[in-house]
């Protein structure tokens, strides 16, 4: 089947099998590999990007599913050299280690503070817990989630 989409602003178009997954479709047709493959049940939140400007996992999506829809991932979030403010901030909150979870996470969070501007640190905990993150026990992503939202961290 035909897929179009647009992704990160630019327009793609590809034949893919009908059962072809979203997450695959970003990654193995379109090239952007910052979208994670993490653990295929929609239980780690590796591979979130938003959707019309909604958080969702891309692996529990078909990229049938997404035709004629728009697309935003990671690498979608920097304005050339300079990084969204939720990239920026966890950067500078030293909120990553391996990074795996990171694209998912900052994609997650910038959900989280479109829906609520000044989250408690409760409210970002809760709001993260479909995103998994196996090195840094979450100290450091909820405040750069805090921090981005001006939030005193």
């Amino acid at each position: 089947m035909e897929v179009a989409v647009t992704i990160n602003g630019e327009s793609y178009s590809r034949e893919v099998e009908p059962r072809t997954l979203l997450v695959h479709y970003i990654r193995d047709f379109v090239g952007l590999t910052g979208t994670n493959v993490g653990c295929d049940t929609s239980s780690c939140g590796a591979c979130t990007i938003h959707l019309n400007g909604e958080s969702v996992k891309s692996c529990t999506i078909l990229a049938v599913q997404a035709d004629g829809q728009s697309l935003t991932t990671i690498e979608g979030l920097a304005d050339g050299e300079v990084l969204h403010p939720m990239q920026e901030s966890f950067r500078q909150c030293h909120a990553l280690q391996c990074g795996y979870c990171t694209p998912g996470m900052v994609m997650a969070a910038i959900s989280l503070l479109d829906e609520n501007i000044a989250p408690t640190e409760q409210e970002v905990r809760l709001g993260l817990k479909g995103n998994l993150c196996r090195c840094t026990g979450y100290h450091n992503i909820v405040k750069a989630v805090l921090h981005c939202a001006g939030a005193s961290v």
